[in-house]
Formats: C-alpha cells, structure tokens, sequence
C-alpha cells in the first residue's frame, strides 16, 4: 500500500470516527461540535427562573439539558466539558452559586452518559436519567448544607430547615424537566449529529 492510499484510508477512518472515547483523537468536527454545546450552554444559563414560590434564590435554568444531549451524543467527557465551561460566564460574579451549578450539572449528566453508553436504547436513556437526578439530587442537598451557608446570611440549620419544603421540591421539579425535555429531543439532536 502506498503512503498516498494509507493517509487516504487513514482520513477516511477519522472522519467517521466520534472523538476521544473511541478513537483517542480530537477530531476537528468534534471540537466544533463541542464548542457549539458549550456556547449554547453559556446561552441558556443566563434563561433564570424561580420555580417554588418564596424561595426566589432556587432558580431553574436549562442548561443541564444541554449537558446531558452532549453526554448522550459524545459520552461523559462531553457532559464534563460542556457542564464545567458552560458556566464560566458566572464564575467571577457569583463563585459559589457556580461552583453548586457546576457540581449538580455533572452529577447528573456523566452518570447518565455513562449508564447511555453501556445500553444505547431508549431504556438505557430513561434508565440513565433517574440515576443521574438522584446522584444530582444529593449532590443538591449536601451542596446547599456545606456552600450556601458561606456566602448566603443563613445558617446550617436554617439551610437544613428548607430541605423539605424547598429544596427537594424544587431540584425534583429542575430534574424532570431536565429528564423529560432530554428524553424527548436527545435522539433526533444525536442522529442529526452524526450523520
């Protein structure tokens, strides 16, 4: 085989290939398609709103979304990239609250993108889903005990006081819409994808 034919065979190969979890290179679409994740996640974060009312501090925003279609669509190291960049235009002004988005974001979409990846159906999806918002919601309550009493005037106990009547309604009202709105449009976004 001549180097010619080689290179050819070899670009071939790494035009279908989708990136670091199946062929350990960063292909140029791919990291187009990753900053376009990102970008969009940056975008949407800024969509606030409060969902349990007088607790106007717990807002909803549908980046997680889009964390968990780029899990879906690229695998973990997608959910990591897009979950951790995607806040970075909040970083400076509100560190805390960032850091507690960052953290919820993750816990939900690596381990949904890593249950997908082991069963790539539809069940494998929903399956993926519910563990990813229960590992969230933990990570949510013990986030909001250790971080919101630092930079909010509210103690420990008064943080532990809101867990019942606001915290648990609100992350389980954020994680349905997260897990529903995905389930609904990740398929056709990852068909799309790679086509």
């Amino acid at each position: 085989m001549s180097v010619s034919s080689h290179a050819n065979n070899h670009s071939t190969s790494s035009s279908h290939a989708t990136g670091v979890a199946d062929s350990g290179r960063w292909s140029t679409r791919r990291i187009a398609v990753y900053a376009l994740f990102v970008a969009l996640s940056m975008a949407v974060s800024f969509i606030e709103f409060p969902l349990i009312p007088g607790v106007p501090w717990l807002k909803y925003d549908p980046s997680g979304i889009v964390s968990l279609v780029a899990g879906f669509a690229y695998g973990p190291a997608a959910a990591v990239i897009v979950s951790m960049l995607g806040f970075v235009p909040h970083l400076f002004a509100d560190p805390w609250g960032t850091l507690m988005a960052v953290g919820v974001a993750l816990a939900m979409s690596v381990p949904a993108a890593l249950v997908y990846r082991r069963m790539r159906t539809r069940k494998g999806a929903l399956i993926g889903i519910v563990v990813g918002a229960v590992v969230a919601l933990a990570v949510a309550i013990v986030g909001n005990l250790l971080i919101t009493p630092i930079y909010a005037a509210m103690s420990v106990q008064e943080v532990a006081a809101l867990i019942v009547p606001a915290l648990l309604p609100f992350n389980l009202v954020k994680f349905v819409i997260h897990g529903v709105v995905t389930f609904l449009i990740y398929k056709p976004i990852s068909n799309l994808l790679h086509r």
